[in-house]
């Protein structure tokens, strides 16, 4: 059992100091989040000026989140919805012409649960082009979606897909190919 009292973040777990973080959340909540639904090249200047690699013609709603920009990269031309959560304790790689649509939760970070400090830890998820993870989609970490490949509303994604698939489920399972 974890024994929380244990616990420590690791050194330089966040890729920032504390302050820098800080910033981050405040601009996300004054500047980013209250603008209107057409602001999004303002919405993509923010997150590129807070280390963000962000593509051209990327569509950000101002409802999404992301914890640390800086650990997240999106191709040209994808779309990021309305209450979609980037939860980038480590690397997000979004790909180009991807859509990941409301509600959806990427989470590149867990616990390990069999240890007794219940130490935190991440690893990368990769989103590769043309995919689409529809509303509501949870992405664990360590997991790539291969190209092309679509996973249905309310899916969880534990393991990597192959590409070019139509995938659905929770957990989620291969449907058919996408043609």
């Amino acid at each position: 059992m974890q024994k929380l009292s244990l616990f420590q973040i690791p050194e330089n777990f966040r890729g920032r100091p504390g302050w820098y973080v800080q910033l981050w959340w405040i601009v996300e909540a004054i500047l980013f989040r209250p603008t209107p639904q057409f602001m999004y090249g303002w919405r993509r200047f923010l997150l590129r000026s807070f280390g963000a690699k962000i593509g051209k013609g990327v569509i950000l709603r101002p409802s999404m989140h992301t914890q640390f920009p800086w650990k997240v990269t999106i191709g040209d031309h994808s779309w990021i919805g309305d209450d979609v959560v980037l939860y980038s304790l480590g690397p997000i790689q979004i790909g180009n012409n991807v859509v990941i649509s409301q509600k959806s939760y990427l989470c590149t970070g867990s616990h390990d649960y069999a240890k007794n400090d219940f130490p935190i830890f991440y690893e990368p998820i990769i989103v590769e082009n043309e995919c689409w993870l529809a509303t509501d989609v949870f992405v664990g970490p360590g997991v790539t979606i291969g190209a092309g490949t679509v996973v249905g509303a309310r899916s969880s994604v534990f393991k990597s897909l192959p590409a070019n698939k139509v995938c659905m489920g929770s957990p989620v399972r291969i449907l058919k190919d996408r043609i």
